[in-house]
């Protein structure tokens, strides 16, 4: 049994979801690296519990994201998780602060664990612009410096919902993506971390 993920585009598809699974948890992805992130967190716990997760993309479906801020009292962030009883948030979570440590104990204490692991999803997301951009670097159409504006744009903006293992992955050529906010200046020169052209055929080879 995969883990089951439940698009909620309206205020009724919330009110159904909630209705249908006692336990349930509903997760806000936005526009940015952190809803890949945080995703990938929680598609951890997913893998050894029981939990059907609705997910709401805030830019898409936003009446659907104001409904569960009215209905809950908790101010909308995204990402977002908030865990229901029936029907009533039992826990929140935003941005950095979706984390192993913060959701095991709530996982531990009102998720039922699967009476066996759930065979791995089948990969769904698409690192396709990525290898694409590598290999346009790696056949000498980009200079480093060009590369690696092209790259941590494309990754701050990526909100797709990615696994842990693809999130760390595309973390390995320049860090924390929270950096880039800062201007490329903050990341130093694209070779500072070892020699570029080498760690991008070591990343290309494992996407």
């Amino acid at each position: 049994m995969t883990p089951t993920l439940v698009p909620l585009t309206t205020p009724d598809e919330v009110e159904t979801f909630l209705a249908e699974h006692p336990t349930a948890g509903v997760f806000k992805a936005g526009t940015c690296h952190k809803t890949m992130q945080g995703f990938g967190v929680l598609e951890t716990f997913l893998k050894d519990h029981d939990l059907p997760v609705g997910f709401i993309r805030v830019v898409d479906w936003r009446p659907a994201s104001n409904h569960v801020a009215a209905r809950t009292g908790i101010a909308h962030q995204s990402p977002q998780l908030i865990v229901f009883r029936d029907g009533e948030p039992v826990f929140d979570a935003d941005n950095w602060d979706i984390t192993p440590d913060r959701l095991e104990p709530v996982f531990e204490r009102y998720v039922a664990a699967r009476a066996e692991a759930a065979p791995a999803a089948a990969d769904t997301t698409s690192t396709e612009p990525y290898k694409a951009l590598m290999r346009a670097y790696l056949g000498g159409e980009l200079p480093d410096w060009a590369f690696q504006d092209r790259y941590v744009t494309l990754f701050r903006d990526d909100a797709t919902l990615r696994s842990q293992r693809e999130f760390e992955l595309l973390s390995k050529l320049f860090g924390d993506p929270d950096a880039y906010h800062g201007g490329l200046h903050q990341l130093g020169a694209p070779q500072e971390r070892g020699e570029l052209r080498a760690r991008v055929q070591d990343l290309l080879s494992q996407l």
